[in-house]
């Protein structure tokens, strides 16, 4: 046995344990407007040219490595010594256009102990045909929250999370997100 062993497993752990802690929060926006206080100029009045706030939004880049997950998950897996490897969006062998799987680890060493998050866009079509090939090859379907989830087998499976999910495919409309686990799918920021 690696000496090395246990120590991996104890970060692996306290990574998942904080991966989990780093899950978006939900942003509050306020409710009221304050009132002004005396003695302040008046209100300008409103002008016919649009704002910048008024202005259409300018579309999503596409998705990175540095921009699937956020920021601070990515400040955790630095601090560990991790790095992250690009590649196409498969569902099973077949690569699905536009989308990306990152894989981030420690690269240094030969481990099993990583992190798996993708995104690509899919047409409802193609999605209950990706759908159908899963659940053929042995996979399983859960529908939570109007999205279907497709996992691995957990027998199967390298790592579950604490329901017992391995890999898991999460798909929504026009789109799918792929996790080692269930659980992970919260870290995942959708383009």
């Amino acid at each position: 046995m690696n000496p090395r062993t246990p120590a991996l497993a104890f970060a692996s752990i306290a990574l998942l344990a904080a991966l989990t802690a780093c899950a978006p929060q939900p942003e509050i926006a306020p409710t009221t407007t304050p009132s002004p206080t005396s003695g302040t100029e008046p209100a300008s009045t409103p002008s016919p040219e649009p704002t910048p706030s008024d202005a259409a939004e300018e579309p999503a880049a596409d998705p990175t490595c540095e921009t699937l997950i956020a920021p601070s998950t990515i400040e955790i897996f630095e601090e560990h010594g991790w790095t992250y490897r690009e590649d196409e969006f498969r569902v099973g062998a077949d690569v699905i256009e536009g989308g990306l799987q990152c894989v981030w680890g420690d690269y240094t060493v030969a481990s099993d102990h990583v992190q798996v998050f993708g995104w690509a866009p899919l047409p409802a079509d193609e999605s209950a045909a990706a759908q159908q090939k899963l659940l053929s090859e042995g996979w399983a379907r859960a529908d939570k929250d109007d999205h279907t989830y497709i996992t691995e087998d957990p027998q199967f499976a390298i790592a579950v999370d604490e329901a017992g999910y391995g890999m898991t495919y999460e798909f929504g409309d026009g789109w799918v997100t792929l996790a080692d686990t269930m659980q992970s799918l919260v870290l995942i920021e959708r383009p």
